[in-house]
């Protein structure tokens, strides 16, 4: 995502923002009813449809290792890595854009863009799916809109989500109250992973939750506006002053000090030590590190990407904590990230 110029000043609490779209086409059973002949068909469809400049990768060439790292990043679902049937990844990085082939539904196409840019990847989105649309019947009813596998899918078939950082509303415990309030709007808060996914780092996924009877304006306008509102509140509750601002730069100073100098970091501790030195970013208590080089880093360190990238290895905890360590102080020491 490194491409993509971010236009705002929110990413003190937004770390990105991301589009799906879920489509079908007519005339195919939904994905667990196909039988391998028909998969392959619709991938070589969709390929077609796609163009020369998406990628395809078939995912039975993919290793479980590979297939955990792109769903550390967000390109897939972790039900899309453990699909055995015929199943395929195309991508565009110069549009941020990853469609995953037979997942739930035969098309789930979405664009993932840093900082708060809905809008964007909503247009890069659209543009594959008119690509899609010219080329193949989608499956789409004109009382129901797009037809999909998940009922609460109909409608548009859009996901619109923002991945926001609120260390402030969770430490005062706003996030219970956050969290109804938002279900009342129609849209829902999770984890880092989506649905059933733990927090971590004091990370948060916020989506709609209806497609069906909205139009994509409505769902992007609501969602942005909420967002907007979330920015806000975490904002004002970081202030803070006397002994307990002193404590809060005391611990932001020492999570610096253990990711600039620690020779083993764990993924649990990386969260933690992450969510410290975000916030002293973002205060402007730290000035020697951006926050896009901490954007950077809270996807690279994870288990499967940091082994990749060693070349492999190490496979074991120790050793890999071990060269998490020593990538973190790589990243944070390059003056020019």
């Amino acid at each position: 995502m490194a491409w993509y110029q971010v236009k705002g000043n929110e990413t003190d609490v937004v770390i990105s923002s991301r589009v799906r779209l879920a489509r079908n086409l007519q005339g195919y059973p939904f994905e667990e009813r196909l039988t391998a002949e028909a998969a392959t068909e619709i991938i070589e469809k969709i390929e077609k449809a796609l163009g020369a400049d998406f990628k395809r990768t078939d995912m039975a060439d993919v290793t479980p290792l590979m297939a955990e790292s792109m769903v550390e990043k967000h390109f897939i679902s972790r039900d899309f890595a453990k699909t055995k049937s015929p199943h395929a990844l195309f991508t565009n990085e110069n549009r941020s854009l990853y469609l995953m082939a037979l997942e739930e539904d035969h098309v789930r196409l979405q664009c993932i863009l840093p900082g708060l840019a809905l809008r964007d990847a909503y247009q890069f989105a659209v543009e594959a799916d008119e690509r899609l649309d010219a080329a193949l019947p989608l499956a789409f009813d004109e009382q129901l809109g797009y037809l999909t596998h998940c009922p609460t899918n109909l409608g548009t078939g859009l996901r619109a989500s923002v991945m926001l950082f609120l260390p402030a509303l969770t430490e005062r415990g706003y996030m219970p109250s956050l969290t109804h309030q938002l279900t009342k709007l129609g849209l829902t808060i999770r984890g880092l992973y989506g649905e059933g996914s733990g927090t971590r780092g004091s990370l948060y996924q916020i989506s709609n939750q209806v497609t069906l009877g909205l139009s994509e304006e409505d769902i992007l306008t609501k969602l942005e506006e909420t967002v907007n509102t979330i920015i806000e509140k975490e904002r004002k509750a970081r202030v803070l002053s006397g002994e307990a601002a002193a404590i809060r730069e005391d611990r932001i100073h020492r999570a610096e000090g253990v990711l600039r100098y620690a020779t083993r970091i764990s993924s649990a501790e990386f969260f933690t030590l992450f969510e410290s030195l975000k916030l002293g970013v973002a205060l402007g208590l730290i000035d020697s590190i951006k926050a896009e080089t901490l954007h950077t880093l809270l996807f690279h360190v994870l288990p499967a990407t940091l082994t990749l990238s060693e070349g492999g290895a190490p496979e074991d905890g120790a050793a890999r904590d071990a060269a998490r360590a020593a990538y973190i102080k790589r990243v944070l020491e390059d003056k020019k990230l």
